[in-house]
């Protein structure tokens, strides 16, 4: 490189250097400040001009044909706008030379934006420039369409320039008629596109009421460009040293409160009786979540099996209480205040740090800490009762490290915890647009995000904790967010309760979305010899599905039904479409103690071989002992949900680490999938919220019994034919014969699906065909023997029996 290249290059990097300077001078709170004010101060001034240009400018339009330079300098040259020459002349050119009257959004604009220098946040910059400009260029046109005659004979263009050219051109191109209707098809566009009442609105005028779904999903970008900070934001820094005196208040999001427990006294937090450290404080905000509206017509999908329930309708939101406490809140002195404490007693013991950041969720915040090098993590993780102590807390978990960052987490108990409502939850746009097979949503997570997951992907589930720590409440908010989502003809619960108090609320929505076995009369399971029958009907259900499966060529329930709804599969050849079961066993401690082997045995075996075809287990406990929560329960129930438990062992026995031994109660857990935990609040749904819920699905048309599962009966009860008089056979007879040696398979369940007859009828039939040696004797869980091989040995049998 030649000499002067070099000293180009230099004075080309020394430019740039003096640019960045120059820029990041230009940044400085200071300089917006000052910016701010002077935007402010001219759109006030144009405004002005504006206002008197209407009343003056007819005076003042002999002066606008002069040259700029002679107009302003002249000092002869007086005009009557209150805003000068300059103010008369800008008002001139902007609405006579561009936009008309609609260029007053200029001023709005100066406005805005001045007010956005100054750090207000009154609207999102971006979308305001962008709607604002729309409306403008529409105004234009439509007002220079209108007062088109008129351009040449006054001082003031309606339209301006813009809009008399464009509607001129309009006019000579499509005609005025064209001209009209280009105007209302866009004004109708753009307010269907930004208003979602409006096309409900133009829905009932037009006599399209519930037809038209709607649909409101916001962009990332503008949840960001509604945030609380210059950046988009919710992390601020707050200087410890200048700031420890402040009461700025830092809101909190809801979480729940599972028990109604005494209020402690209010607890203050007096930042001056802690020692100053140089140690500065990272406050993160997770930003509120955006929710979408809910009705009960939302859409439900055009496949067949919705047919039968067609008018059926989802639950609406309305039908939820909003438990959130508009009051709750976490101040920056108790963030200070807590601070404080786990760095002194961190120092105490010989522990630097580098830096600190708090993350405020629903009950409790997060600090997250970065030690000095050299630092060992096992010694952090070693205080954490002595941390516990100095805040005076109820319990506090640390996280050492925090997986995916280079942090160690200590999560201490919010003084005032929040309450998460189901509402808030259900109506959240991560809940609403999950594509999830059975999505179900928990409640909130440290960082104030919706916890939201796939059963089908789980895919079964144990929960455990103590007595009154939210295992209820759990349950219900698991079986509320299915009932939020899927249609009846999808999916079918299964609910065991032996304590015959919990889960009776459901027993409205029998005929909707429960599933029992035949000569059944409860809904609700809470027999120990019913619930091991129904366990083992559950298994002849399993194995009937994965003979479906095997004929479809198919490896899944999704993609068999897939193929039956595409009409695919035949259902003359036995193919139905298979609705998603999922079975609640609420105290499973207390079947074990009962009847042991006989109800692990099945639901190990259920929760080994049922996920493809759609079967899923739901299994809650309050006694979290090895002897219940067995290593075959463990083995098969891979995702776990741990409430606060009393010791380390039970949170072990869970979860397989400790940890829920240091939650707070009232629905704090620990949910574990895999290798990772995530510590959620669960959602608050009430009993009475519940039973608005129920009555709303059972008030509807429902299917005329609940959805029956095959028969089982057990070893020690016995089914004798007995004198079947063949001569008075049921009308059904001949053709239940021919279905059976079709599919080699005969069972009372199918002659019931395929004739819509009772369960006692199809038991007559079988029977029927037992004593006319079509099919076998009963074997327990095994499907009946067929005795028939073809078509011509049933013909011989049919014969024999009308002599």
């Amino acid at each position: 490189m030649s000499g002067k290249q070099r000293k180009k290059s230099g004075t080309g990097k020394k430019g740039n250097k003096t640019i960045t300077s120059a820029i990041s001078g230009l940044r400085h709170y200071k300089w917006r400040f000052i910016f701010g004010l002077m935007t402010i101060g001219f759109s006030v001034y144009l405004a002005l001009a504006y206002i008197s240009f209407f009343g003056t400018g007819y005076a003042d339009r002999s002066k606008f044909d002069l040259p700029l330079s002679d107009l302003l300098f002249d000092s002869s040259i007086k005009v009557e706008n209150l805003a000068g020459k300059f103010g008369a002349w800008i008002a001139d050119t902007i609405i006579n030379d561009w936009f008309g009257i609609a260029s007053c959004s200029i001023i709005f604009l100066f406005f805005i934006s001045g007010l956005r220098m100054l750090g207000a946040r009154v609207m999102p910059l971006r979308r305001t420039f962008l709607h604002a400009s729309l409306i403008t260029i529409w105004f234009s046109v439509t007002l220079g369409f209108i007062f088109l005659s008129f351009a040449d004979d006054r001082y003031l263009l309606f339209g301006g320039a813009h809009g008399y050219f464009i509607s001129s051109w309009l006019r000579s191109s499509i005609g005025s008629v064209g001209t009209i209707l280009v105007i209302l098809v866009s004004l109708i566009s753009y307010l269907a596109v930004n208003f979602d009442n409006f096309i409900p609105f133009m829905g009932k005028k037009l006599g399209l009421e519930g037809k038209l779904p709607i649909h409101k999903v916001e962009s990332k970008q503008e949840s960001e460009e509604t945030g609380q900070d210059a950046e988009g934001s919710f992390e601020k820094i707050i200087n410890l040293e200048d700031r420890a005196k402040k009461d700025q208040v830092i809101k909190n999001t809801p979480a729940t409160e599972i028990l109604v427990q005494p209020v402690a006294p209010k607890r203050e937090f007096v930042t001056d009786e802690e020692p100053d450290t140089h140690v500065e404080l990272k406050i993160e905000k997770a930003a509120s979540e955006e929710t979408i509206p809910v009705t009960g017509n939302t859409p439900l999908g055009d496949y067949d099996p919705t047919l039968d329930l067609s008018s059926y309708q989802l639950p609406s939101l309305d039908l939820l209480n909003d438990y959130s406490d508009k009051d709750t809140q976490v101040t920056e002195d108790e963030l200070i205040y807590n601070k404080n404490k786990i760095v002194k007693t961190l120092e105490d013991y010989k522990i630097q740090i580098k830096s600190i950041k708090a993350t405020v969720g629903p009950t409790v915040t997060l600090y997250e800490i970065v030690p000095m090098p050299g630092i060992r993590i096992s010694k952090i993780k070693s205080l954490e009762d002595d941390i516990a102590l100095s805040l005076s807390a109820l319990g506090i978990r640390i996280i050492a490290p925090i997986p995916g960052k280079g942090t160690i987490g200590i999560e201490v108990p919010n003084s005032e915890p929040a309450v998460v409502s189901m509402k808030s939850i259900l109506s959240s746009k991560k809940f609403q647009n999950a594509k999830f097979e059975l999505p179900v949503a928990l409640g909130k997570t440290i960082s104030n995000e919706t916890f939201v997951f796939d059963l089908t992907k789980a895919p079964h589930l144990l929960v455990a904790g103590a007595t009154g720590q939210g295992k209820s409440v759990g349950l219900n908010a698991i079986i509320t967010s299915l009932l939020y989502k899927k249609h009846p003809s999808q999916l079918k619960f299964v609910l065991v309760d032996p304590k015959k108090v919990e889960l009776t609320i459901y027993s409205k929505i029998e005929r909707h979305f429960l599933a029992k076995m035949p000569d059944e009369e409860e809904p609700i399971i809470t027999d120990v010899q019913r619930v091991v029958n129904t366990l083992h009907s559950l298994t002849i259900e399993m194995e009937e599905r994965y003979d479906l499966l095997k004929k479809a060529h198919t490896r899944n329930i999704k993609e068999y039904n897939h193929k039956f709804t595409k009409r695919e599969l035949n259902p003359e050849k036995g193919h139905r479409f298979l609705p998603y079961i999922v079975v609640i066993i609420d105290e499973f401690a207390d079947l074990i103690m009962t009847a042991g082997k006989e109800v692990e045995l099945p639901i190990a075996r259920i929760a080994q071989l049922a996920r493809a075809v759609g079967i899923h287990m739901i299994i809650a406990t309050q006694r979290p002992s090895t002897n219940i929560i067995t290593g075959v329960i463990k083995a098969n129930f891979p995702t776990r949900i741990a409430f606060k438990v009393a010791s380390m062992i039970d949170s072990r026995t869970i979860l397989d680490s400790p940890g829920a031994n240091h939650l707070i109660g009232r629905g704090d857990m620990l949910f574990s999938q895999g290798s990772d935990l995530i510590r959620v609040q669960c959602a608050f749904v009430d009993t009475p919220e519940v039973e608005v819920i129920a009555d709303f699905i059972g008030s509807q048309r429902g299917y005329s019994t609940a959805h029956l599962l095959p028969e089982y009966i057990g070893e020690g009860a016995s089914q004798e034919v007995g004198d079947v008089d063949l001569s008075k056979r049921d009308p059904f007879f001949e053709e239940a014969a021919r279905i059976v040696v079709a599919n080699q398979s005969g069972s009372t369940s199918l002659i019931q699906r395929r004739f819509s007859i009772g369960y006692n009828r199809a038991g007559r039939i079988i029977d029927q065909l037992e004593a006319a040696g079509v099919v076998g004797p009963f074997e327990g869980s095994k499907a009946r023997q067929v005795l028939v091989s073809d078509d011509l040995e049933l013909e011989r049998i049919f014969k024999s029996l009308q002599q």
